[in-house]
C-alpha cells in the first residue's frame, strides 16, 4: 500500500531547531487569538469554534514535524475526550496513525547506522514508502525467505529529544489542559520516564516476547513474532498480521456477535495483566490493534508497559469494589496512600475531594458492578463526561494548592479510559470478569 501523504526530508533534531518550531507554533496560536477577539468585536456572538480549529490545525502541524514525544502527548491528549474541544481531539487522533512518513533516504540511514546494512541488503523486499507513520516512528512491509514481516523504524533524534520537548510542549499543555503548573508537573515526571521507555525498542521488543507469551492462553487474541537478530534500539523486526485497523473493520458492519467477540478478548487481555501480571499495555488507542480476517485481535504495540505497584493496585481497586466496604479509618487510609487527600488540606477540603473521588470512581467501576455490561450505552459515557465538566469547573478544585491523584494513577486510568472508548466504539456487550476479591 503505497502512500500518497507528503514524505518529510528531515527532521529537526537540536534543541535550538526544535525549540524555534515551537516559538513560531505558538506565535500562530497567539496570532489566532489575536483575529478571534478582534472579529469577537464586530460578532459578539461568534463561538471559539474557528479559534479551536485553526489552532488545532497549527498546533498538530508542527508536532507532526517534529514528531516524538510532543506528537504523543498530542494522542495522550486527544485519548481523554474530556480534556479537549472536539476540534483538537478530531485532529490530534491523526497522530494515532497518520503523521507525515519519513523520506526512504532517512530510513536507509537509520539501518546503516544500527546494522551496517541497507533494508534490501537484510530483506528480500522492503517498501520504499512507510505503510503507517505515527508519533515516534513508522512501519514499512519487507519480506524474507517466504515470511512477511512488520519493519518499525524510530524517527531520528526521538530518543534525545523527550525531556527537552516536554518542557517545549508544557506552555500548550497548560494553557490547552487547564491545569495548574504544580499538577502538570507532578504528571509530567511519569511521561517523561514512559516515553523514555517508548524509545527503546530494546526493552520494548523482551517486554513484547514476554507479555504475549504470559497472555497467548487468551483466546480470540494473537500476537506477532518478534527477530531479535534483525532488531535494534531503534529499529523492530516483527511478523505481519493481516488485517484491518478498528475503525476500517467496523465500515465493513461486523455483526454483533464478531464486535462481543472482538471487546471480550480485549477485556481479558486487560483484566489478566492487570489482576494476574499486574503490569499492563498502557496505551490503548485503536491504532495498536489490528483484527484478522477471522476476526482475532492482534496486539501490535508493546512500547508503552505500566507496571503497577502493589500497594497502588490494591488501594485503586479497594475503591472499585461495589459497596466499597471500607470503614472511615480504612477509607482515609487508601485516600491518604493514592495521594487524594493530604495534610496540607482543611477537613473542608478533605471531604470535599473525597466525596468527588469516591463518585468519579464508583462511575468508573460501573462495568465492574455488573456480570455484564453494554458498551454502546453513550448514556454512560455522557455521565463520565458531565462529571469531569462540573468538577474541572468547581471552584474547590481550581483553587486546590497541591496535584490530586498518585502519578501511578495517570497511566492506569489511561488505561481503562481507552480500554472503555475501544470497546464503545466497538458497542461491545460484554462479560465483565473481575478478581473474587472484587465481587
Amino acid at each position: 500500500m503505497e502512500r500518497s501523504v507528503k514524505e518529510q526530508q528531515s527532521i529537526p533534531v537540536s534543541k535550538v531547531q526544535r525549540a524555534a518550531k515551537f516559538i513560531s507554533t505558538g506565535a500562530k496560536v497567539g496570532g489566532n487569538y489575536v483575529k478571534h477577539y478582534a472579529k469577537k468585536v464586530v460578532n459578539p456572538s461568534l463561538s471559539k469554534e474557528e479559534l479551536h480549529n485553526n489552532n488545532a490545525e497549527d498546533i498538530y502541524n508542527s508536532l507532526s514535524q517534529l514528531k516524538g514525544s510532543a506528537l504523543k502527548v498530542a494522542q495522550m491528549m486527544s485519548m481523554d475526550k474530556n480534556l479537549l474541544p472536539r476540534a483538537y481531539q478530531d485532529k490530534f487522533t491523526m497522530a494515532q496513525y497518520s503523521a507525515p512518513p519519513l523520506s526512504y533516504p532517512l530510513v536507509v540511514k537509520t539501518f546503516q547506522k544500527y546494522f551496517g546494512k541497507t533494508p534490501d541488503q537484510m530483506y528480500d523486499t522492503f517498501t520504499k514508502s512507510a505503510v503507517n507513520a505515527a508519533s515516534i516512528g513508522q512501519v514499512h512491509k519487507a519480506t524474507k525467505e517466504g515470511k512477511t514481516f512488520a519493519v518499525k523504524i524510530q524517527y531520528p533524534g526521538v530518543a534525545d529529544s523527550v525531556s527537552s520537548d516536554l518542557k517545549l510542549v508544557k506552555p500548550f499543555a497548560l494553557r490547552l489542559l487547564n491545569m495548574n503548573e504544580r499538577e502538570l508537573d507532578h504528571y509530567m515526571e511519569e511521561v517523561e520516564s514512559k516515553l523514555i521507555e517508548e524509545t527503546d525498542y530494546v526493552l520494548e521488543v523482551q517486554r513484547s516476547l514476554e507479555i504475549s507469551a504470559a497472555c497467548s492462553h487468551i483466546e480470540g487474541l494473537t500476537f506477532p513474532g518478534y527477530y531479535q537478530e534483525m532488531s535494534s534500539e531503534r529499529i523492530i523486526t516483527m511478523d505481519w498480521i493481516e488485517g484491518k485497523h478498528i475503525k476500517e473493520w467496523l465500515d465493513f458492519n461486523p455483526t454483533q456477535e464478531a464486535k462481543n467477540k472482538v471487546g471480550q478478548s480485549l477485556w481479558n487481555f486487560y483484566h489478566h495483566q492487570v489482576h494476574n501480571l499486574q503490569q499492563v499495555h498502557a496505551d490503548p488507542h485503536p491504532g495498536n490493534f489490528i483484527i484478522t480476517n477471522d476476526d482475532k485481535l492482534g496486539i501490535i504495540d508493546f512500547g508503552c508497559v505500566k507496571i503497577l505497584p502493589k500497594d497502588f493496585y490494591e488501594g485503586y481497586f479497594a475503591l472499585i469494589k461495589k459497596d466499597m466496604l471500607l470503614n472511615e479509618q480504612e477509607l482515609n487510609e487508601v485516600f491518604y496512600a493514592l495521594e487524594f487527600i493530604s495534610d496540607k488540606d482543611t477537613e473542608e477540603e478533605k471531604a470535599y475531594f473525597k466525596g468527588v473521588f469516591k463518585e468519579m470512581i464508583s462511575l468508573l467501576g460501573k462495568p465492574f458492578h455488573a456480570a455484564t455490561f453494554d458498551f454502546a450505552d453513550d448514556s454512560y459515557f455522557e455521565q463520565i463526561f458531565q462529571l469531569g465538566d462540573r468538577i474541572s469547573n468547581d471552584k474547590m478544585f481550581k483553587k486546590s494548592r497541591q496535584a490530586r491523584g498518585s502519578r501511578h494513577g495517570l497511566y492506569i486510568n489511561r488505561t481503562y479510559f481507552g480500554l472503555y472508548n475501544i470497546l464503545n466504539q466497538l458497542g461491545a456487550n460484554i462479560k465483565t470478569t473481575k478478581p473474587k476479591w472484587l465481587e
